[in-house]
């Protein structure tokens, strides 16, 4: 039977420690400075894609922001956050949850953020998936941030293929009813020490807030 994507990512979790898989990040600061960026109040709405096990929520919820989100495909990943926080897991939604075939609430999120799932959807039909799950689910004015590897990082993460983008690349297919209001590129150091490339990018959703 063909590998499906959860069934990967609960093997690489379920094998791998959480400081051992390349993306894990101490502290997640490039996220937090382009949070910081952008108005976003502590009551609103913020979900993280694909966070798994990363800390960047713990690093929200010590800011003082109220209501967390963190979807991802693997369950186990969820878990080694959920019993990292302790007691204050239970001051997030943790959503077990495929991104591409997920109806989430419309105009729920001010802030939608994805750190590294983007770039394995491979399959324009995913890459559509994707994006009218983050047009129903973000509110006008608010913001998706979206980081890709590079076209000069790798061409292969995890054991699966990825789609590099630069910026250019990435708006296109993020598609019009965003607005690209700032890019960047970014070096990540692994913890196997390499150096993966990243592009950065913040879009607003167009229209006004509700």
């Amino acid at each position: 039977m063909a590998e499906t994507p959860r069934s990967h990512w609960e093997t690489v979790y379920g094998e791998k420690r959480v400081d051992g898989v390349s993306w894990f990040e101490a502290k997640p600061a490039r996220s937090l400075a382009l949070i910081d960026s952008l108005d976003v109040a502590l009551d609103d709405a913020i979900i993280d894609v694909g966070g798994g096990a990363s800390l960047l929520v713990d690093e929200l919820l010590r800011r003082g922001f109220r209501d967390l989100s963190v979807l991802d495909i693997a369950i186990n990943s969820l878990a080694l956050a959920r019993a990292r926080l302790g007691t204050r897991a239970a001051e997030v939604s943790w959503l077990v949850e495929d991104v591409t075939l997920w109806q989430p609430p419309r105009d729920r999120y001010a802030l939608w953020h994805d750190r590294a799932v983007f770039h394995f959807l491979i399959e324009a039909a995913d890459r559509q998936a994707y994006m009218r799950a983050v047009t129903r689910g973000l509110r006008p004015g608010g913001h998706l941030i979206l980081a890709t590897f590079a076209p000069s990082g790798p061409e292969r993460c995890s054991g699966l293929p990825v789609q590099r983008y630069h910026s250019g690349e990435l708006a296109a297919a993020v598609g019009p009813a965003f607005e690209l209001i700032r890019s960047e590129m970014a070096a990540h150091l692994t913890p196997g020490g390499a150096t993966q490339d990243f592009t950065w990018c913040v879009f607003e959703k167009r229209g006004l807030t509700s």
